[in-house]
């Protein structure tokens, strides 16, 4: 998902990624402030009860969250904006009368899915099997997407996201 959103960045100089607050530890290939900004529980409660957030989840024991400041400087800029969030957050932002476009990443297949996150190395056995738990529940839920995109050939997969976002940005 990371590629795919990287390389449609690189395509569309209008785009902008919001980069998403969490109070998990970074991986070793992360950089704060670029693929998130990392901060405590505390901080992110804090933002919670001051109603910092445009929206915000806890997800496999970790908040994640979308600084409603953050969003408003990019949209002063005129840049249109991509959020990679997960299905609670993408509830939350489709309710939030913002009226976004949604495009849910899907996986071929569980298995593969399964076989994706154990190549990774990144998580432990126990946080993959709650990922896992979750992805069954949010691919249930991919129906209340505009667009679903099957990321098996990563070709592919770029090329429907790039007509995807070609359509939506030209307004067609």
């Amino acid at each position: 998902k990371t590629t795919l959103i990287r390389q449609v960045l690189k395509r569309f100089k209008t785009l902008s990624y919001s980069v998403s607050h969490t109070t998990r530890a970074p991986r070793s290939n992360e950089e704060d402030g670029l693929d998130y900004f990392f901060i405590s529980p505390a901080e992110f409660e804090e933002k919670i009860a001051k109603g910092l957030w445009l929206e915000w989840a806890k997800v496999h024991d970790n908040y994640y969250g979308t600084s409603k400041s953050f969003v408003k400087a990019c949209l002063q800029k005129g840049k249109s904006l991509l959020l990679d969030i997960d299905v609670q957050g993408a509830e939350k932002i489709m309710a939030s009368g913002l009226n976004p476009v949604s495009i849910f990443i899907m996986p071929p297949s569980f298995e593969v899915l399964s076989q994706r996150l154990l190549n990774r190395g990144t998580d432990s056995k126990e946080v993959i099997e709650k990922r896992l738990v979750n992805a069954k529940t949010e691919m249930a839920l991919k129906d209340l997407y505009w667009y679903v995109v099957v990321n098996d050939d990563l070709n592919t997969a770029l090329k429907e996201l790039y007509s995807i976002f070609k359509k939506e940005m030209d307004g067609e």
